[in-house]
């Protein structure tokens, strides 16, 4: 089985021409710098919100957290379809995936201050499709889930 060390994430091992995701791309300085990692049969990554994403005073904003669950999504996806494919998770990789489908479900308040953590579990592949469902959660509280259809680039 392909592990991800966790100094090594899915989205370190995408191709620079395909790593400038506001989200997770290790190209953007800007950006959110979400980082996945592949954990046997699970796929998580963390993030910690500043107050500049704020709702309501102590919450998270809705739109950070479907950010973080579609870019958590596609990275999942990518770790999965290596998996599936037996291509090691190391160096550059020949995978990279973008969202065809994505479902949020809000399940309680996200709160700031607090680490949140993200999983995602393989649902199917089929070809070039990958589905995956994912959680997100604070304190080992579920804020949201999310299901994502993401689909792999063409070489």
């Amino acid at each position: 089985m392909n592990n991800l060390s966790e100094s090594n994430a899915i989205q370190d091992l995408y191709p620079d021409e395909l790593a400038h995701c506001y989200g997770c791309g290790k190209n953007n300085p800007e950006g959110f710098q979400l980082k996945t990692y592949l954990k046997g049969d699970e796929s998580i990554a963390h993030f910690s919100p500043e107050t500049k994403y704020t709702a309501i005073p102590g919450s998270v904003y809705g739109g950070l957290i479907a950010s973080l669950l579609d870019c958590h999504g596609t990275g999942s996806a990518a770790a999965f379809f290596c998996k599936n494919e037996n291509i090691p998770l190391e160096g550059i990789i020949p995978v990279r995936c973008v969202t065809a489908s994505l479902k949020v479900d809000f399940k309680a308040p996200t709160p700031l201050g607090i680490q949140l953590e993200l999983k995602g579990k393989l649902r199917k592949i089929e070809g070039r499709k990958i589905w995956v469902d994912m959680t997100l959660s604070a304190d080992g509280v579920i804020c949201a889930t999310g299901e994502i259809l993401a689909i792999k680039i063409k070489d």
